[in-house]
């Protein structure tokens, strides 16, 4: 996550800029952010150019995709079938958070309902 972080706040860097900015103040080598990025481009999560003898990375997927992604992974993994507790704690999160979320939640199901309404009727 760090090394996303960091590419999706400074953009295209080869691995010798990525270990500059996190592997030396965090005590990781160049080999082990050598390999971060070479499995994070392996799950297309990055995008890579090969410039003179060395490669540059680049976030291809946002934050929110990513989390989407996350999120569904876990979800699958854990709720097998089960899918009410998954949408309990979704409006459970919601509503601790503040009144405001919840609303928020409400919205965003009316928005996909609509949308998906429109595709079904084109």
């Amino acid at each position: 996550m760090a090394v996303l972080e960091y590419l999706w706040a400074h953009g295209e860097l080869d691995a010798k800029g990525v270990y500059s900015a996190l592997g030396t103040t965090r005590g990781i080598s160049h080999n082990t952010i050598q390999s971060t990025l070479e499995r994070l481009f392996k799950k297309k999560l990055l995008g890579r150019k090969k410039i003179s003898h060395a490669y540059v990375y680049q976030a291809i997927v946002g934050r929110d995709e990513l989390m989407g992604r996350m999120i569904s992974d876990v979800v699958n993994t854990i709720s097998k079938h089960n899918s009410d507790g998954m949408l309990a704690a979704f409006v459970d999160i919601a509503a601790r958070t503040d009144e405001a979320h919840l609303d928020r939640l409400e919205q965003l199901i009316n928005e996909y309902r609509l949308n998906r309404d429109n595709e079904l009727s084109s």
